[in-house]
């Protein structure tokens, strides 16, 4: 993450925001049901205040923002402070590794998708969902985000961007979700989900 300092000054703001946006925040938890396992051992990358990883039922976290992850830590996650980009944990020790509305913000997006498959157990599943730069909702953050204390720095990629990464990491062979939200009508709102399945 490139600034962890905005996200330590401005946590209650970011934590409000998915009780002001209910709708646009459970379509993202629903689609991400369809991906992520209700078994094993997960660790979610960029944890942020556990609006994921909580409903999801991730046991793990872990987040450079200290105040971030505290509010992780009484939401009952187990949360070390630490980035995407260098895992403190060993290789082979997770089922599934999550990185949800994070890849804008870390430095690094292919040295952060290695360390992901690296902690990965054989046959574990990465699951990024990111909002994908083309996209109307995508184009909109973009837009507004000199607006934003938390998208001001952010770098938005796309499909074939991060698809890209994940072949170079675990080759071919990713599913892809999109959700649709009222705002759209029957237009993908930009919120991707993909899901790659480590081989070796």
């Amino acid at each position: 993450m490139k600034d962890h300092r905005i996200f330590d000054r401005y946590v209650e703001l970011y934590d409000r925001w998915y009780d002001e946006h209910p709708r646009i925040y459970q379509s993202e938890v629903t689609a991400l049901e369809q991906f992520v396992p209700w078994h094993g051992c997960g660790l979610e990358v960029g944890v942020g205040t556990a609006r994921f990883a909580a409903p999801l039922h991730i046991q793990y976290g872990i987040d450079p923002s200290r105040r971030m992850a505290q509010v992780a830590y009484e939401r009952d996650i187990l949360t070390v402070i630490g980035r995407g980009e260098c895992l403190p944990f060993c290789d082979n020790t997770f089922d599934f590794v999550l990185m949800a509305t994070v890849i804008c913000f870390v430095q690094d997006l292919k040295q952060s998708i290695m360390e992901s498959q690296r902690v990965l157990k054989p046959r574990g599943s990465l699951i990024i969902a990111f909002l994908e730069r083309e996209s109307p909702l995508g184009t909109e953050y973009q837009n507004d985000s000199e607006m934003n204390v938390f998208f001001q720095h952010a770098i938005f990629h796309s499909l074939e961007e991060v698809v890209g990464y994940l072949t170079e990491a675990n080759g071919p062979g990713h599913e892809v979700i999109q959700t649709v939200f009222e705002d759209y009508g029957t237009v993908p709102s930009g919120f991707v989900i993909i899901r790659g399945t480590k081989k070796v």
